[in-house]
């Protein structure tokens, strides 16, 4: 839908009405989307003849909007998918393997339901950590192992790799090419134009505060170089601190 290229969204959990979060931390809750946005943002989408789409799809270059959905928690097969396939739509489901069988995410064999209805399942690591904190063993754990360990559970092969956090560097994209992916989201922030490495995917978050006129600006690949900018702020704040202190300072921001 972009005007210059294809506009790839990040989603997490979907928020059902009585239905406790997977996490009740606010870093986490931020990115648990209610029912009710999910489907008015998909309406707006098939209304203004825009189909959703996913990774694989989006590296061949159909027009769309490339949706993604992080973790592999329990509400992308029982509510996000179902809807995705009414509108005919398609999405990209990456899956932290060691979050399979734990509560509010999917079982394996919900996991295989989930790519025999079709739908693209990428990989997101196996226990979620900032893939740059690691060394050269925990990167390949992380990476090539969690792609075999996928690979086994759901029957079919896994070619796309989702960054923890999305952080990654050249150490990242090496580890990933040499297992066989064959794209790379980050946390890069833009809109994704042929021609771009598919090895540092650009993708934008969707919040539970977003409103229904900023989703379709989000949608347009306008104004996306302000959300870098700010990104770009937070970025050096954290390299300035450290991971950790910086995660501790984002969640006593969040509570207030």
């Amino acid at each position: 839908m972009g005007a210059r290229g294809t506009v790839c969204l990040m989603y997490h959990e979907i928020e059902l009405p009585g239905r406790p979060l997977c996490d009740s931390d606010p870093g986490y809750a931020r990115y648990a989307v209610s029912m009710e946005n999910f489907r008015r943002q998909m309406s707006f989408l098939q209304s203004s003849g825009t189909p959703g789409i996913s990774i694989s799809q989006m590296l061949s270059r159909p027009p769309g909007v490339t949706l993604t959905f992080d973790d592999g928690c329990e509400t992308d097969l029982v509510t996000a998918a179902p809807l995705l396939k009414q509108l005919g739509f398609q999405a990209t489901f990456y899956i932290t393997v060691g979050f399979l069988e734990k509560p509010g995410f999917m079982s394996k064999q919900q996991a295989r339901e989930l790519a025999q209805a079709g739908m693209d399942i990428g990989c997101h690591s196996i226990t979620h950590p900032y893939l740059t904190d690691l060394d050269e063993a925990g990167l390949k754990h992380e990476i090539a192992d969690a792609k075999k360990t996928l690979e086994d559970i759901i029957g079919t092969p896994v070619l796309h790799y989702s960054c923890p956090g999305g952080r990654w560097d050249q150490r990242v994209v090496r580890v990933a090419r040499e297992a066989g992916y064959k794209s790379v989201a980050t946390s890069r922030i833009g809109v994704n134009e042929q021609g771009d490495d598919p090895f540092a995917l650009a993708r934008t978050a969707v919040t539970r505060e977003l409103g229904d006129s900023d989703f379709q600006v989000l949608c347009s690949g306008k104004g996306l170089w302000k959300r870098q900018a700010r990104k770009r702020a937070l970025g050096f704040a954290q390299r300035l601190i450290g991971n950790s202190a910086y995660d501790r300072f984002r969640a006593i921001l969040l509570k207030n």
